[in-house]
């Protein structure tokens, strides 16, 4: 089954061109290795991306061929994900001034240290 349709049917991505358009940005892999829109994802695959609040890494435990309701598509993975981050530190991080203009290289690195990414 291919990746950008599964991540679609059980409710990880809100469409399909958004699911696909992730994997073509190389932001989803599938067992480590990075995953084309059309690549297979089978039972027992990992599959992770970087959300915009936090990474994501699931395991596949059921193909689901279409969409299905929330509480069946819960049931089509395993989530090992990290917990969402409290209000406090998603409020705490990337807080600028208004009026300060774009941050610099420095300050970017800064950041996104702060909110975990690497770069």
């Amino acid at each position: 089954m291919r990746v950008d349709v599964w991540l679609w049917a059980v409710r990880l991505f809100k469409s399909r061109s958004v699911s696909a358009a992730a994997c073509r940005a190389g932001r989803v892999r599938i067992n480590g290795k990075p995953a084309k829109p059309a690549s297979q994802v089978a039972v027992g695959d990992r599959v992770t991306w970087r959300d915009a609040l936090r990474g994501r890494d699931v395991e596949v435990v059921e193909l689901v061929p279409k969409r299905v309701g929330a509480p069946l598509a819960v049931k089509a993975y395993l989530d090992h994900s990290e917990p969402l981050p409290t209000r406090v530190e998603r409020e705490a991080v990337g807080v600028r001034d208004r009026g300060t203009g774009r941050p610099t290289k420095r300050e970017r690195r800064e950041i996104d240290r702060l909110r975990g990414r690497r770069r």
